[in-house]
C-alpha cells in the first residue's frame, strides 16, 4: 500500500494537554487530528490557565463551548519524562468540523 504523501482525510480527533515538567511556562492544550493512518492531519493549540485535566477542560468549555471530550483523559509519560494526557474529542455539530 503506497500512503499519499500529505494526510488530508480526517479520521480521529483528540486533546492533549500537559504539566509542565521542566518549567517552561508554557501551559497549553492542544487539539490534534489525525488520518486513518495515524499521520497527523492538522492541529491546533491554546494557552491555559494552569497544567493537566482539569484546566484543559475549564478551557475547552471556555474557548470551544461546541468540542466534547468524548473519553476519560489517560495519563501517559513522554519519552523525555514529561507528563501529559489525551482524550478523545469531537463537535457537538458535525457541520462544524473542518472538511
Amino acid at each position: 500500500m503506497t500512503l499519499k504523501p500529505r494526510p488530508v482525510t480526517p479520521h480521529r480527533m483528540f486533546l492533549t494537554c500537559y504539566e509542565d515538567t521542566f518549567n517552561y511556562g508554557w501551559h497549553h492544550v492542544d487539539l490534534f487530528v489525525h488520518d486513518e493512518y495515524g499521520r497527523e492531519v492538522n492541529w491546533v493549540h491554546w494557552t491555559v490557565e494552569a497544567d493537566g485535566p482539569e484546566a484543559a477542560d475549564a478551557s475547552v468549555r471556555r474557548e470551544e463551548p461546541s468540542l466534547r471530550r468524548t473519553t476519560a483523559w489517560e495519563p501517559k509519560v513522554s519519552a523525555v519524562g514529561g507528563q501529559y494526557w489525551t482524550a478523545e474529542a469531537r463537535w457537538d455539530n458535525p457541520a462544524a468540523e473542518p472538511a
